[in-house]
């Protein structure tokens, strides 16, 4: 039986492009071709002017459009990812309670924020056991309801439909995290006040900024908090994101290569048929890699439920007698990159990132050598 180094994959089995990360993602050639023709003209000059504030006008419009706004909803654009954003919201949209649903690391993050916040009464909590769904409800006394649209550390996708409200007053907020999935599955906005997210998967860019498509509502609510006796950072101030992204810019200087790699990823998606085109794309690659591993006996979709599994991040449990830590040592001695599992789930598992920028022929090229190395593993 081989050791690892030992094995070598046939070049004729290889992806193009062996990269499968969950974040950061894939980056296509034509947006680095995209970003070096822009370089002379964009980068290095002030957010404040014409060159700059075009971008973020694109980007705006583009996400827009691409995933349906409802009228009255607007695109917020700020400055960090979306753990900024979850501070943020922790202090501009949260009023006195929040209930979230936890099924996962990023899921649970939010929820640490607006626990950990004085101001703020004790967040309820609605717990799953990884690799399974949890559903907050909107309950008495709770203004925000919070879950993630795809839990990209388990690989977990959730609906996004509003919780049902039968009390008195105004139904809480619905705050959805869309980091991982957001341009790359169908969504009803009508059902979210916030639908929010970071660059650097679908989109194909660095992290550095969060977008947030806001509601009546929840424009309401920030213009509300920011008016109350609350201290908020300037910097984590959501009322000024909404007052700088009205002009088409951010509150500090944006990382403008990523505003140039999101513009140009808003743009090929749109071209190539929008948000359904990319969609089916993803959820091509990610049905491959889920019967794949049925049709394993040493593989499983970590995921039970195939209406929870993610369209994006596909999670694969292997057998203990198959090392997923030798598998994946072999895959990036061979160029093929970024299939661990999430860290602090500790399980012997592949997770595979199949945004839209990767292509459905590398998804069968990958699951091709797979089955070579554990071949070679298991003697």
């Amino acid at each position: 039986m081989p050791t690892p180094s030992e094995i070598t994959i046939p070049a004729s089995l290889l992806p193009a492009d062996g990269r499968f990360g969950s974040g950061p993602s894939r980056v296509r050639p034509a947006q680095l071709a995209t970003l070096s023709a822009l370089g002379a003209t964009v980068m290095g000059t002030s957010h404040r002017q014409p060159p700059v504030r075009d971008l973020v006008r694109r980007a705006r419009s583009g996400i827009a459009q691409l995933l349906g706004a409802p009228s009255g909803y607007e695109v917020l654009l700020g400055n960090g990812g979306s753990t900024a954003f979850w501070d943020a919201a922790t202090f501009g949209l949260v009023r006195s309670q929040a209930h979230h649903a936890v099924y996962g690391e990023f899921s649970g993050k939010f929820a640490s924020a607006t626990a950990a916040a004085p101001f703020l009464r004790d967040s309820r909590i609605t717990r799953s056991e990884p690799g399974t769904l949890a559903i907050a409800e909107a309950t008495a006394g709770v203004d925000v309801v919070a879950w993630a649209h795809n839990e990209t550390s388990t690989g977990v996708v959730a609906p996004v439909v509003r919780p049902s409200w039968g009390g008195e007053g105004e139904p809480p907020l619905a705050l959805v995290d869309a980091t991982s999935i957001a341009g790359a599955a169908p969504v009803d906005l009508t059902q979210t006040d916030v639908y929010y997210f970071a660059p650097q998967k679908v989109f194909g860019a660095d992290g550095g900024l969060w977008l947030a498509i806001c509601s009546p509502r929840a424009i309401a609510r920030i213009e509300e908090i920011a008016g109350s006796e609350r201290w908020i950072p300037e910097s984590l101030s959501l009322a000024a994101a909404l007052a700088n992204s009205r002009q088409d810019q951010t509150l500090n200087t944006p990382a403008v290569a990523t505003l140039i790699l999101l513009v140009d990823q808003i743009e090929w998606i749109l071209g190539n048929g929008g948000l359904d085109w990319a969609a089916s794309r993803s959820r091509e690659s990610s049905s491959h890699l889920y019967a794949w591993a049925e049709r394993r006996t040493w593989a499983s979709p970590f995921v039970a439920q195939p209406s929870h599994r993610s369209p994006v991040v596909a999670t694969i449990d292997l057998a203990p007698e198959v090392s997923a830590t030798e598998v994946i040592r072999v895959l990036r001695e061979h160029g093929i990159l970024d299939v661990f599992p999430y860290r602090k789930l500790g399980r012997n598992q592949l997770r595979v990132g199949v945004f839209p920028a990767v292509e459905p022929s590398d998804v069968r090229a990958l699951t091709e050598c797979i089955d070579h190395v554990v071949a070679q593993l298991l003697g």
